[in-house]
């Protein structure tokens, strides 16, 4: 297991926050000391009912009740500040896997290494390796992967058959020229869409040219040759014509269905269903395939969610024993079955709905994806580069010059 770094931040109100968290647990009672018999778990999303089923078969199973709070994501992030304010945190605690390195160092996650080294069914061995990163900090675990996330290539297989390329294409170099070649077809037709608004587009294009992004010293690397190159290579398409600089505003029956405005694109497992959903035209035209081969690697972009233990817990082996509950084969393909999440556990792929050949690409591309990094300001660090992308790709701005000044700006954000 390579070791993860935090990359410190030295960001005043975190620092408050974890002294407030300090002297909170001494003159509050937590949330979690209500009951020996009930376990308090905070879960991110708009309800309970994708996971009250796995905890009411954990209380059948031990007798523990579950005081489950469902947290909207777009109010997580504050709701996890104000708990580590107030030191009253939950027993369990559903982590975004890019919150991870921000509330490990607030000291609001507890070190879970002597629970996981001592437990053959949390074993990282069991889990994707780009998900198990996402937990370890300085050699210590802090998580357990839930589920998981990737990206993948979808595409027509119709019309890529039509410009020789009838299992989609498996580099750069076939991707370009599948895409120029796509966007003759007349006026207003392209070939690849470039996601403007996804933060992990273009980094994920560096990684496949070899880019750190940060390096092991902490330095940003967002103007070195591996960055540029790859961010001038997704400009090409603009140039060419083969993708388009602007957010076309159509629904995918138009772009991805009928006459294929757009018959490739990059997303996750969730765009399965809206293609089933709104193109009933194009069935049996369309497939996935892993990510076309850049200079160095395929590689994809990890995403996801842990299970954590809040620092302030006063039941720790209780709260233990329910994330194992949670990321048994069992429970995850409940999970499956009401959210389409895919299972961080390399086993439970061995389950029937993992055998479709659409979903089991996800599956193989998993076995070479990458989280972003792990630093504080990542949030900050991603508004700050699709910031750049944006003039890159739609202002024509110099892409040299645009990268060294966001290199300096991230650079600022890690410092």
């Amino acid at each position: 297991m390579v070791k993860m770094n935090k990359l410190l931040l030295g960001t005043t109100s975190l620092l408050s926050l974890s002294l407030l968290a300090a002297c909170g647990n001494g003159d509050e009672e937590s949330a979690s000391e209500e009951s020996s018999d009930t376990l308090s778990v905070w879960m991110m999303g708009d309800g309970n009912e994708t996971v009250q089923p796995i905890f009411d078969a954990y209380t059948e199973e031990t007798g523990i009740e579950v005081d489950l709070q469902s947290i909207p994501w777009s109010a997580a992030h504050d709701r996890l500040l104000t708990a580590v304010a107030s030191g009253e945190g939950p027993d369990v605690v559903q982590m975004g896997s890019t919150y991870m390195a921000e509330f490990t160092d607030a000291g609001a996650l507890l070190d879970i290494s002597d629970y996981i080294e001592s437990n053959d069914a949390l074993s990282p061995d069991n889990f994707f390796e780009g998900n198990v990163a996402t937990t370890m900090f300085d050699d210590s675990y802090y998580g357990v992967p839930w589920y998981t996330e990737t990206r993948a290539l979808y595409y027509r297989t119709d019309l890529l058959e039509e410009v020789g390329y009838p299992e989609g294409p498996s580099n750069w170099d076939e991707l370009y020229d599948a895409a120029v070649k796509l966007s003759e077809r007349g006026d207003n037709m392209y070939g690849f869409d470039i996601n403007l608004q996804e933060q992990t587009f273009g980094p994920m294009f560096a990684k496949q040219n070899g880019s750190e992004l940060i390096d092991e010293d902490g330095n940003a690397v967002l103007n070195e040759p591996e960055f540029v190159e790859a961010i001038e290579y997704l400009h090409s398409f603009v140039e060419a014509g083969a993708t388009a600089n602007q957010d076309l505003g159509i629904e995918m029956s138009q772009s991805f269905g009928g006459d294929g405005i757009v018959p490739m694109f990059i997303s996750g497992p969730w765009s399965i269903t809206a293609i089933e959903d709104q193109t009933t035209d194009i069935e049996g035209k369309w497939d996935i395939r892993t990510l076309p081969e850049g200079p160095v690697s395929n590689v994809s972009n990890t995403g996801g969610a842990n299970l954590a233990v809040w620092s302030s817990s006063d039941h720790p082996d209780e709260a233990m024993d329910l994330i194992e509950h949670m990321v048994s084969v069992d429970s995850l393909m409940t999970y499956y079955d009401t959210t389409s999440s895919l299972p961080a556990l390399v086993e439970a792929w061995e389950e029937e709905p993992f055998q479709d050949e659409k979903i089991a690409v996800f599956g193989e591309q998993l076995e070479n994806s990458e989280h972003m990094p792990l630093i504080e300001g990542w949030d900050r660090m991603s508004q700050a580069y699709l910031s750049s992308f944006e003039e890159i790709m739609v202002g024509g701005a110099d892409i040299q010059e645009t990268l060294d000044n966001l290199n300096q700006e991230v650079q600022t954000i890690i410092e």
